[in-house]
């Protein structure tokens, strides 16, 4: 099979999946060494991105997605009438920025850091598959630890938790801390 094949034969699984699909999985279905679908893949993010298509494929921890390109969402969302959808709270999305910096982490250092309770805001952030519970500690009372999902990395556009932004870059002003803000 020549290469214009193969990444035919990828773009096709990568639509009709859906899902991230990993190197490894990619490789195993089109019969070719993971480190030669790697290569096809970056062509294909170059090919796509070259071309402006409608279509881009992203890249999250060495798993690959075929997407919108979010810039299209204005038409995209004119034909799906897409149902309405709340948007993360302040409190979720605090949370949220707690679970992605401090990973792993649980509920009561969630709380001790924010100083509030986050049972509803954990319950959003899950149902929204952003979290996750990535297992429990062993200590008294065995607590849930909480890490970030790949849904989080492909909802925000990062490849990988290293992309986040360093705390270093944030200005936070003292005056703002006595506010509470």
């Amino acid at each position: 099979m020549d290469e214009r094949e193969t990444k035919a034969i990828i773009e096709a699984l990568l639509f009709i999946w859906g899902d991230p699909l990993s190197i490894k999985d990619i490789s195993k279905i089109v019969e070719v060494e993971e480190g030669k679908v790697k290569e096809i893949l970056d062509h294909m993010i170059d090919e796509f991105n070259f071309n402006r298509r409608g279509l881009k494929i992203i890249c999250m921890e060495n798993n690959y997605q075929l997407c919108t390109r979010p810039e299209h969402h204005r038409w995209i969302n004119k034909l799906t009438q897409e149902k309405s959808t709340k948007s993360l709270s302040a409190a979720a999305l605090e949370t949220l920025s707690i679970i992605a910096y401090k990973q792993p982490i649980t509920k009561n250092e969630i709380e001790v850091i924010r100083g509030v309770r986050c049972d509803k805001a954990l319950d959003t952030l899950q149902g929204k598959n952003l979290i996750e519970e990535k297992g429990r500690l062993d200590r008294t009372g065995r607590p849930i630890i909480y890490g970030t999902t790949n849904e989080f990395l492909r909802y925000f556009g990062l490849e990988s938790l290293e992309d986040l932004p360093s705390l270093k870059d944030f200005k936070i002003d003292e005056k703002d801390i006595e506010k509470g803000e």
